[in-house]
């Protein structure tokens, strides 16, 4: 499975996406990430930075184990990017006592193009995170690089208390 672009993900935010997750805990949060799309390198697929994540509320009947956006939920992230003269390049949420891996209703409910970032909590701990993107026939996620500044995008810092 080849990886498709990369997201660069700056440490205070790769912070934020991680410290939602451990105060939703055992919920799954979820959330939108702001920024820009560089030009494609031959190859490599589109390169992607985050300049901004916001926390939105999980609006699913059973958040242990899913997320659910709301119509408005949608529409207020992309307000929020038109006034920071950036892009909704998609969606993080977290895994509770989970692999930061889709699943089966994450690929069934995504949508191509987006880059979906996961959060795993472990016990209310901090864990992993990676991204991937819907394959454009929607059959299966494909990994995308996290390019961190400032921290290692598998070990998030710690979260202060």
């Amino acid at each position: 499975m080849s990886a498709t672009g990369s997201l660069r993900i700056g440490r205070e935010l790769a912070e934020q996406m991680a410290r939602h997750a451990v105060e939703d805990y055992p919920r799954e949060c979820c959330g939108a990430l702001l920024g820009r799309e560089a030009a494609d390198e031959p190859g490599a697929g589109a390169a992607r930075e985050v300049l901004r994540v916001v926390p939105l509320a999980n609006r699913q009947d059973s958040p242990r184990n899913r997320f659910l956006l709301a119509a408005e939920d949608v529409r207020e992230a992309e307000r929020f990017a038109r006034e920071a003269r950036c892009e909704l390049l998609g969606w993080y949420h977290s895994h509770p006592d989970s692999p930061a891996r889709p699943s089966e209703y994450d690929r069934e409910n995504a949508w191509p193009w987006y880059s979906y970032v996961i959060v795993s909590v472990a016990r209310g701990a901090p864990g992993e995170m990676a991204s991937w993107r819907l394959a454009d026939d929607r059959s299966a996620f494909l990994p995308e690089k996290i390019e961190a500044s400032g921290a290692d995008p598998h070990l998030p810092a710690s979260i202060p208390r």
